[in-house]
């Protein structure tokens, strides 16, 4: 052992009379070792060469952690400096997780191209071998690839993180549910939704209370101006609730202040119907939103400094209420209303009426829950998803009936409002069978509409079966010849204006006879009788146009569609490149498509 130490004279190990790199003292030793410009396999062939290096570069060592940090410096944050970490196998586990991620990505085209990722298709997913957030941050990795290639694998990668931390919040909304009434705070429970609906987001409970103490913390200062030895001002503040109303009523003044003539908070009148205004980050970072969305914001701030206000699910219009008389009196004209929608304005029971335009009974003054308050912003997100039309796989719908049914699960109403959903879209047919099943347990009455479903969403899986593979389109066939224009083309619609990218298209228009009558296509000078081209428009619509109606785009620029990346996988600066599974139904297009994109742009530069 003594030999292999010393190991043979060379070039730095201290033959011929010069300091080798294993008699330098360890400090200095580790830091050369720690420099980024050596990589894993470098580190590992070092430790290989004799006992002082194998002891530099041990598990647990600083050399390991330095070198996980490099590569991943975003994993750093689920480690403590308490905890004893073999940084080797950590970084072993975190490359084979890697691995993982790329070979489950790379599969995902092949076999969802045709179809929307089934519920089943992400089972292997959640049998992982590896730590859920080593697969997370490969995925995130991913996404964050520079530059236009890539684009088939960011649109999975996507898919799957989408996934992923939506079943990670579900989780943790349900454990919220289970939890004592008095620990379900609102202000949580309003970010889980924010989470679920945007879970590609960096949103999370501690920055955004982070910020709301902020808003406190400004609230004190203009509360000591006025009264410096108030007792929300005391380190404890918001632990003991302030018994005397005047107390109360300053805090409530100086929250006023602060939100809505400091800081400039509003009720979002102009632009009521976005889903933004339900989100809690983007109320905090838009400073605008709706009447709960703020109400849950106030009711916090107020709390916080030893205020207890309490949420009323007043009909059209979110209400807080605060009691003027005997706590927990039942009396509706013991408490004053504040409208957080409204600038804090404190309303008697008559004007709560007049808000809204028309009398209402006792009930609708009442306290409600927390999980009342969720169901009610909830509420408003399914009734934004039914509005929307641009979205067409209505994402926020879904989302909506997610969150709905995990806190409801058997509510027939919405249960069959989604298996109308994904019957509608084409998607997840087991799934849907699964559902109906569930209500018609619950409700037998359901027999008629269940029946119906069942019958066609069978005989969509059958047809489904039946497929022999994809349809290949080539364009040297005869019945081809007018297609004027290849996959990949960046376009211009020449009546309404719009710029698209063609991802497939039709010797004639296969639309049925009601699309054609509606669309109007008879109107044109080729009628239905010409080429029809499958677009992805830059409003994320996807469109089905006519040849006469389409254009060679003269400044050509990416697509902004949430889709394009289940079709091609780069972006070549003119053009769109076809991913291979598209390219194997439109296998001629490729040579076109370059064909033209050279004789139009080249001879435009000259």
């Amino acid at each position: 052992m003594a030999a292999e130490a010393a190991g043979p004279p060379g070039p730095g190990s201290g033959g011929g009379g010069g300091t080798g790199l294993t008699d330098l003292p360890g400090e200095l030793l580790e830091l050369i070792l720690c420099c980024d410009v050596l990589g894993a396999a470098d580190i590992g062939r070092v430790s290989c060469t004799c006992r002082r290096l194998r002891e530099a570069c041990q598990p647990r060592g600083k050399v390991w952690r330095e070198r996980f940090r490099l590569r991943w410096p975003s994993l750093l944050k689920y480690y403590s400096h308490s905890d004893s970490v073999s940084w080797l196998e950590e970084y072993k586990a975190r490359h084979n997780a890697g691995l993982e991620a790329q070979r489950i990505v790379a599969s995902f085209s092949k076999r969802f191209f045709s179809e929307h990722v089934p519920c089943d298709g992400f089972s292997d997913i959640e049998t992982l071998g590896c730590p859920s957030h080593f697969f997370e941050d490969e995925l995130m990795c991913i996404l964050n690839m520079e530059g236009r290639k890539g684009l088939t694998w960011k649109y999975y990668a996507k898919k799957i993180l989408y996934f992923l931390r939506q079943q990670n919040i579900l989780k943790n909304l349900k454990e919220y549910l289970q939890r004592p009434t008095e620990r379900q705070s609102f202000l949580e429970g309003a970010v889980l939704i924010d989470q679920y609906c945007n879970p590609l987001s960096d949103i999370c409970l501690k920055s955004v209370q982070a910020q709301v103490d902020d808003i406190t913390d400004k609230v004190r200062k203009v509360l000591r101006t006025k009264n410096p030895r108030h007792p929300s001002l005391a380190s404890k503040a918001g632990e003991v609730l302030i018994p005397e109303v005047e107390l109360q009523r300053q805090v409530l003044d100086a929250m006023n202040c602060v939100l809505y003539e400091q800081l400039k908070y509003k009720g979002n009148e102009l632009d009521y119907y976005n889903s933004l205004n339900s989100y809690i980050h983007q109320v905090l970072i838009r400073r605008t939103g709706i009447p709960i969305s703020l109400s849950v914001l106030y009711l916090t701030i107020a709390r916080q400094l030893g205020v207890k206000l309490e949420p009323v699910n007043f009909p059209s219009h979110f209400l807080l209420r605060w009691c003027q008389g005997k706590e927990g009196s039942t009396d509706i004209f013991d408490y004053t209303y504040i409208d957080a929608f409204g600038k804090g304005k404190q309303l008697t029971v008559k004007e709560c009426e007049y808000l809204i335009g028309h009398h209402v009974t006792e009930e609708f003054y009442g306290v409600v829950t927390s999980k009342e308050v969720l169901q009610r912003m909830v509420g408003n997100l399914l009734n934004l998803g039914k509005r929307e039309s641009t979205d067409q796989s209505y994402q926020l719908l879904r989302d909506s009936l997610d969150l709905y049914l995990a806190m409801y699960p058997d509510n027939v109403q919405h249960l069959m409002l989604q298996a109308r959903l994904y019957f509608h879209l084409g998607i997840w047919p087991e799934k849907v069978l699964d559902i109906l099943q569930h209500i018609q347990a619950l409700d037998p009455s359901q027999h008629g509409a269940v029946g119906y479903l069942v019958q066609h969403t069978l005989e969509h899986i059958e047809r489904r079966k039946e497929e022999l593979g994809p349809e290949v389109k080539h364009r040297s066939d005869e019945k081809h010849k007018e297609v004027c224009f290849s996959i990949g083309l960046i376009m211009k619609h020449k009546r309404y204006g719009y710029n698209c990218v063609i991802y497939g298209w039709d010797p004639a228009c296969m639309m049925g006879h009601e699309w054609i009558r509606n669309m109007n296509v008879h109107s044109l000078p080729h009628g239905p009788h010409q080429p029809f081209y499958n677009v992805l428009v830059e409003d994320g619509s996807c469109r089905y146009a006519a040849q006469e109606n389409l254009e060679h785009n003269s400044e050509p620029r990416e697509i902004p569609h949430p889709d394009i990346g289940r079709y091609f996988s780069e972006f070549t600066g003119l053009h769109y490149l076809a991913n291979t599974e598209l390219e194997i139904r439109y296998p001629e297009d490729l040579e076109l498509t370059r064909a033209t994109v050279q004789k139009i742009y080249s001879s435009g530069k000259e």
